[in-house]
């Protein structure tokens, strides 16, 4: 049951609205809570009942250990906080790599030592490494000090809030844990109401009526790699390059939307990422949580900036590797990772600025370019850099969406030597959608074939250019946060969600469902 279906949106949204503000207008503040764990856990359920039990021993293990902290607080030995730090953090992580790393790990082990190790195929737990991170930012927080003890009632609801459970952002515990005890927050407010409705419909919108159909020739051009002509990878990777973006930000818009309607805001994960000029402004902009996250718990725990500028690329690459393992089990991700991190390394040597950005603050200037030059060596216009990074952005993907190694070198090998065989027309009839059918149907009737696959090629670029243009103006924050009420907007939005609604028979999962 995910934010994109007739159930979610006929039934249990609906009802957990309705319960939610119902019990807190009567204030029973307490059982309005359990009514939002019961939900949250109902809403896991759905995706699988075994991963209820994991869930509960992650909960369980991490509360647990923060409880030890609690009861020692007053006659603590010299170093039991650090070590229950190390046992929190080497149980989430065991956790994690049993369910997400295990197999990855024989496969490497059985051909780096010609073992025949085996093991049998484990279900990964959906959201596992979401909620996994919350819990490492908890117990690391609290065993710094840096945290208070909380209720276990408080605690479990954080962690299972089921608007960030699955997919994200990653919200740290006092960014929830401080608005679920303002009983200020719960009483019903009609703005907040409003704008997590329009969050939620134009998140669904970019997930079902552009995601999921630029999603249809993505994974065909992904499955057809070695068939495949230069044209044609080129118009493959930018649909994925927009459908990534699309389907994890509109999940976000949906998340949010959701969050704001019981009265809740959760941290922006997206910032227009694809108007970033560099690579490291892009990475300010792209799963903002997922990147602070590594910054605080790992990059500063490595020494950050402060070590010499030798360990700061090993720091800045440290993290990024880290980072392309977080999303996956398997080389392509862990590739994906390092080109990333290289990107950001070569801005912060200084040698190429953007522009606009040399009149910034000399501090600015520093903190961005500490590497080998307190100012660029060569600067191009801002629609330069914006090009750039978001061409380099794009060809990266191609590890992130490749099944293995072979096929990403073999869309590389298609993508920079030349070839035309024609593969572009097969890969756009896979954009059959109904909005065109009329079209389809006329010409399929008129014996004009031709036609149909040419309706389908405008199809795709026509959903290009579309995609293009949505990413150069406002995101949905902005365009919330800005957001006049009049009747041009309200039927707009119907529209918009009547279309989406319709749309929903063809429904998809969501890309990082699987991260």
């Amino acid at each position: 049951m995910g934010f994109n279906s007739f159930t979610f949106i006929l039934l249990f949204l609906p009802i957990l609205l309705a319960g939610w503000h119902l019990l807190n207008r009567v204030q029973k503040y307490t059982v309005a809570d359990i009514f939002l764990i019961f939900m949250s856990l109902y809403f896991y359920y759905s995706f699988g009942a075994e991963f209820l039990v994991i869930l509960a021993i992650s909960i369980a293990g991490n509360y647990g250990l923060s409880e030890l902290l609690q009861k020692r607080k007053n006659c603590k030995p010299l170093g039991f906080a650090r070590t229950i730090k190390i046992i929190g953090i080497l149980f989430n992580l065991g956790l994690l790599f049993y369910f997400k790393y295990l197999g990855f790990f024989i496969d490497n082990l059985n051909a780096l030592g010609g073992m025949n190790l085996t093991a049998k195929e484990i279900l990964m737990p959906i959201g596992i490494s979401f909620y996994t991170f919350g819990q490492i930012s908890y117990i690391v927080d609290r065993t710094n000090g840096e945290a208070p003890r909380y209720s276990f009632k408080d605690y479990v609801l954080y962690t299972v809030y089921f608007p960030k459970l699955i997919q994200g952002p990653i919200a740290f515990h006092k960014e929830m844990i401080d608005q679920f005890q303002d009983k200020n927050i719960r009483k019903f407010n009609i703005d907040k109401f409003a704008k997590g409705m329009m969050s939620f419909i134009i998140g669904l919108s970019k997930k079902v009526l552009l995601a999921d159909t630029l999603a249809k020739a993505v994974n065909y051009g992904f499955i057809q790699t070695y068939y495949l002509d230069t044209i044609t990878v080129i118009m493959v990777m930018l649909a994925y390059t927009f459908e990534i973006y699309l389907d994890f930000s509109g999940y976000c818009d949906m998340a949010g939307g959701v969050s704001l309607m019981l009265g809740y805001e959760l941290p922006i994960n997206f910032n227009s990422p694809y108007k970033a000029t560099t690579s490291k402004e892009l990475w300010q902009r792209w799963h903002m949580t997922l990147s602070r996250f590594f910054i605080k718990y790992v990059y500063i725990p490595l020494g950050g900036s402060r070590k010499g500028k030798l360990l700061t690329v090993i720091n800045v690459l440290v993290v990024f590797v880290l980072s392309g393992l977080w999303h996956g089990a398997g080389w392509t991700y862990i590739c994906w990772g390092l080109m990333q991190g290289l990107l950001v390394v070569w801005d912060n040597l200084g040698i190429i600025g953007i522009k606009e950005n040399c009149e910034a603050s000399a501090s600015e200037q520093k903190a961005h370019r500490y590497l080998l030059f307190d100012k660029p060596l060569i600067t191009i216009p801002r629609f330069l850099g914006n090009a750039l990074t978001f061409s380099l952005f794009t060809v990266s993907l191609v590890f992130f969406g490749s099944k293995d190694m072979t096929y990403a070198l073999q869309m590389f090998k298609r993508l920079f030597f030349w070839t035309y065989p024609g593969f572009l027309y097969r890969t756009s009839e896979n954009l059959e959608i109904a909005e065109n059918y009329v079209l389809r149907q006329l010409f399929s009737q008129l014996g004009m074939n031709n036609m149909v696959t040419a309706v389908n090629l405008a199809t795709f670029i026509i959903l290009l250019i579309i995609c293009a243009f949505v990413m150069s103006r406002k995101n949905t924050a902005e365009i919330v946060k800005e957001a006049r009420y009049s009747k041009k907007l309200v039927v707009g939005l119907a529209v918009l969600f009547i279309w989406s609604f319709i749309s929903l028979s063809n429904v998809s999962t969501f890309i990082y469902f699987q991260f």
